[in-house]
């Protein structure tokens, strides 16, 4: 935790963060916070997409996939240390419907209007 904090600390320009605790642990008092998340059927379909290199999935192997995020996700939300919650003052940005460009331009978008850069 020390090491992430001076890591991001230290960037004169300031550093752009990420994982399931950086914004109700690591960095509480950050300027912006924005909880990433995607429906799981879409988190599943990326992730094989880049677990098979773009290889199409079969049916069978994306439900095996989506428990096993459902499973983690439920595990994450309910740890006694640094639960996977959403922070009361982070933006949520649902990206199920967003391809990875789109998704860009959106964050690109919340970071101007907060003036942070």
């Amino acid at each position: 935790l020390p090491l992430q904090r001076d890591l991001a600390l230290r960037s004169p320009v300031g550093a752009i963060v990420d994982g399931r605790d950086i914004g109700t642990v690591v960095f509480p008092d950050a300027d912006l916070k924005i909880f990433l998340t995607a429906s799981i059927e879409e988190r599943a379909k990326r992730r094989m997409h880049q677990l098979k290199e773009g290889a199409p999935a079969t049916q069978d192997e994306l439900e095996v996939l989506k428990a096993s995020i459902a499973a983690r996700d439920s595990q994450d939300a309910k740890r006694d240390v640094a639960p996977l919650i959403q922070a009361p003052d982070a933006i949520l940005l649902d990206t199920s419907d967003l391809r990875m460009d789109l998704t860009i331009e959106k964050l690109v978008e919340l970071i101007k209007a907060k003036n942070l850069v």
